[in-house]
């Protein structure tokens, strides 16, 4: 782990306090545990984003013989 110093207002730091009491989990665990939804939530917003960009790509038609012919090809593969 790295090392961190951080700035919280008192209404944080108090609230902060308070949970860490009546969970049983230190500050720095309680913090490190919305640090990595913050970053599983930006995570989900940019797939999201992805989803969304690619959403209608093939609309005009453009490449879907090709598609048609690679999944051809695929279905012909047998598992193993």
């Amino acid at each position: 782990m790295v090392r961190t110093q951080i700035y919280l207002t008192e209404q944080e730091q108090f609230a902060l306090r308070k949970m860490a009491g009546n969970t049983g989990r230190s500050q720095s665990e309680l913090i490190r545990i919305a640090v990595d939804r913050l970053i599983e939530q930006a995570a989900s917003n940019d797939r999201g984003q992805v989803l969304s960009a690619a959403a209608g790509l093939w609309a005009d038609g453009a490449g879907r013989d090709d598609l048609v012919a690679v999944r051809r090809e695929a279905d012909r593969i047998e598992p193993r």
